[in-house]
This record gives structure tokens, C-alpha cells and sequence, in this order.
């Protein structure tokens, strides 16, 4: 009989310090240690995943998403809606930012998608140059509107879904 063995991952996360004007303790600790039991058929999935950069996981989960009609949005939790509104409404009132060009002035679009996504320049530049580009997925309709004023204030195209 062939075994199976796990492979356990060990991952630390480093916690860096900047230059301030007054040192003042930090409640998080050095270093955390958090343990995962792989399993043995999934170690190759799982090491080959750990080496993806940030661009190449979200196109990853916009695979699966597409591939199995999944989402990967964190399920946000909202108090009872003014009026009490039925469940049916939610899907009215939420909606998907997508990026569909980044027009002539794309430094500016880059700068707004930088700061809205509280991303990298790097990260920002590579979802702006990788148009059509989902920037935001069920959020308000407002927060939504406020986002595409923004974007094409900066010389961007957006649709709202």
C-alpha cells in the first residue's frame, strides 16, 4: 500500500518598523507562527499557488469564480435596511465595478485605482493595463456611483453590473 504523508506549512509573517517620532509599544507580536496540514495530493497545488504574485491569484480566483459560478467576496454583514426591504431587494442595491478602458490619461486612472483599492503602483498599473478589469464586486450603488465619478473624472470608461 502506498502511504500518504502531509507536509505541514509553517508561515511567518515579520513585523517591520518605520523611522517615528515616539516609540509606543505594539500589541501584535514579532512573529506568528500558523501551522496547515497539507495533504499529500495537494501539495503540489499548494506550492505552486504560494509562488503566484498578487495579479496572477486574482486572475486565479476570477478562473474559479467563472469555471464553478462561485464568488470569493467576503459576505459583509449589514444591519435591517430603512423600511424593511425585502431579501430581493439586496440584489438591486449592490453592484460590480469594472474597469473597461483606461482612456487616454491612464497615469491618472492608475493614481485613482491606487488609492480606491489601497494597492501597490505595480498591482494598480497591472489591473488598469489589463482592461476589462473587475476593480470592486458587490458593493453599494452608491459607493459604486461615488467610484465611477471618480474613475471617469481620471479619463477611464466604467460600467456598473
Amino acid at each position: 500500500m502506498d502511504e500518504i504523508k502531509d507536509e505541514t506549512v509553517v508561515e511567518t509573517s515579520e513585523e517591520t518598523s518605520l523611522p517615528v517620532a515616539e516609540e509606543t509599544p505594539v500589541a501584535a507580536p514579532a512573529a506568528e507562527e500558523v501551522e496547515v496540514e497539507v495533504p499529500a495530493k495537494f501539495k503540489k497545488i499548494v506550492s505552486e499557488i504560494e509562488e503566484m504574485s498578487v495579479m496572477e491569484l486574482s486572475e486565479l480566483v476570477k478562473v474559479f469564480e467563472k469555471k464553478f459560478g462561485v464568488s470569493a467576496a467576503a459576505v459583509a454583514v449589514a444591519g435591517p435596511a430603512a423600511g424593511g426591504a425585502a431579501g430581493g431587494e439586496d440584489e438591486k442595491s449592490t453592484a460590480t465595478v469594472e474597469l473597461t478602458d483606461a482612456g487616454a490619461n491612464k497615469i491618472s486612472v492608475i493614481k485613482v485605482v491606487k488609492e480606491v483599492l489601497a494597492l501597490g503602483l505595480k498591482e494598480a498599473k497591472d489591473l488598469v493595463d489589463g482592461v476589462p478589469s473587475v476593480l470592486k464586486e458587490n458593493i453599494s450603488k452608491d459607493e459604486a456611483n461615488e467610484l465611477k465619478k471618480k474613475l471617469e473624472e481620471a479619463g477611464a470608461k466604467v460600467t456598473l453590473k
